[in-house]
């Protein structure tokens, strides 16, 4: 996924602009025992299913999540390589005592960014974390800045970090809906880490521990992503799977928080997404690049104009099971189209509704190629052919 369509999903997800479905056309939402939760489709970015989302709460070790981007941001940019090795501060190997998860690093060891990462995500290991931080930042207020600057700029409202761990802390929290862009964040910019949050168990220092990720043994489908508790929280989980249908591949995405148990936290993930897959379809409107419509422009150096969405990966709406052949589109846009017209200028909207007429998406009409100015012969021309329409 690029980082263009990744920020389009953001901007659904954050903003609120998810399509609406018509009341009587959406699938009820099975009972789920958690005090928040969320379930997004990340074909279409569309929210399926909520409670409470929006809701500031503790959100436990799900703060790794940034944790880890701006360490992938940092191995990216390569301002760390993996294999290069980090100093573990006393800072970090205080982290014992804090009653959180454990790498079990401690001030004689030197272990690989590579290394740090396996035990942060796979172990939840708040020693590990504090480690990357200080490696990437240098110091862990500074990383903290850090982590709320992108909440900030991701358009996280509900989110305000006080530490790289998500150990309670007062002002510490965010929301179901916030932690999905993360994670969303992670998959569509960081393709090549995500396979860390597969790993089923990891053993550093003859120590092995196992993914607390239940998912991760029950549903091959389910290829992430992170869990979290602490005595504020409850019981945490973000867990992503991707299964392939007749349609394609769809990836869907659940936040489950304030669940009773880890095995509550796993339960009530798996019957979110199960639902998903079940009572939902993820439909490819249109192939990305390709216009939608061709029409007539004037005073340009082409005649025509080729419009159409501004994804380049296609266009996806999810609809309940069985409606996807209902759905009905509509082009509206602004006549007449005068050049010069500019790659990406909005002329106009793509609009899809079902077939009783509720909307079920907007999205801006832009222009797929630019239409440069004709010349003074053809400007000419054109105005009196515009006085006589």
């Amino acid at each position: 996924m690029t980082l263009a369509r990744s920020a389009w999903l953001a901007l659904w997800l954050v903003a609120g602009l998810w399509p609406a479905m018509a009341t009587a056309q959406t699938p009820a939402v099975p009972e789920i025992a958690a005090r928040q939760y969320l379930l997004v489709d990340m074909s279409s970015g569309q929210v399926l299913a909520e409670k409470d989302a929006d809701t500031p709460a503790d959100p436990a070790s799900l703060t790794k999540l940034m944790t880890a981007y701006l360490v992938f941001n940092a191995v990216r940019d390569k301002k760390l390589a993996l294999d290069q090795r980090l100093r573990v501060s006393e800072r970090a190997w205080a982290e014992r005592k804090g009653g959180g998860s454990l790498m079990f690093v401690d001030t004689t060891m030197s272990p690989t960014v590579d290394e740090l990462l396996k035990g942060m995500i796979v172990q939840s290991g708040n020693d590990a974390s504090v480690v990357l931080a200080e490696g990437v930042a240098g110091s862990l207020d500074t990383f903290v800045a850090m982590m709320n600057r992108q909440a900030q700029a991701w358009g996280m409202s509900r989110t305000s970090f006080k530490n790289v761990t998500g150990l309670s802390e007062p002002g510490h929290q965010s929301s179901a809906r916030d932690v999905a862009t993360m994670a969303m964040k992670i998959i569509a910019e960081h393709p090549q880490f995500y396979p860390l949050y597969a790993m089923r168990q990891y053993t550093y220092n003859a120590i092995k521990q196992d993914n607390r990720n239940l998912l991760l043994g029950r549903d091959p489908a389910v290829d992430g992503m992170k869990t979290g508790f602490t005595e504020a929280a409850g019981y945490c989980l973000v867990a992503s799977a991707a299964r392939d249908l007749p349609m394609g591949k769809r990836r869907l995405i659940s936040v489950v928080m304030g669940a009773a148990s880890r095995e509550a936290r796993a339960a009530e993930s798996q019957k979110l997404l199960n639902w998903g897959f079940m009572a939902w379809d993820s439909v490819k409107l249109f192939e990305g690049g390709k216009p939608v419509v061709t029409v007539p422009v004037w005073k340009g150096k082409s005649a025509q104009a080729l419009l159409g969405a501004a994804q380049p990966e296609g266009v996806f709406v999810t609809v309940a099971k069985g409606q996807a052949g209902q759905l009905k589109t509509a082009i509206e846009r602004t006549d007449p189209l005068v050049a010069p017209l500019a790659q990406g200028q909005r002329v106009g909207t793509i609009r899809v509704t079902t077939a009783s007429g509720a909307t079920v998406l907007n999205l801006p009409l832009v222009v797929q190629q630019p239409v440069e100015l004709a010349g003074v012969f053809g400007r000419a021309w054109d105005s009196v052919r515009l006085l006589i329409q």
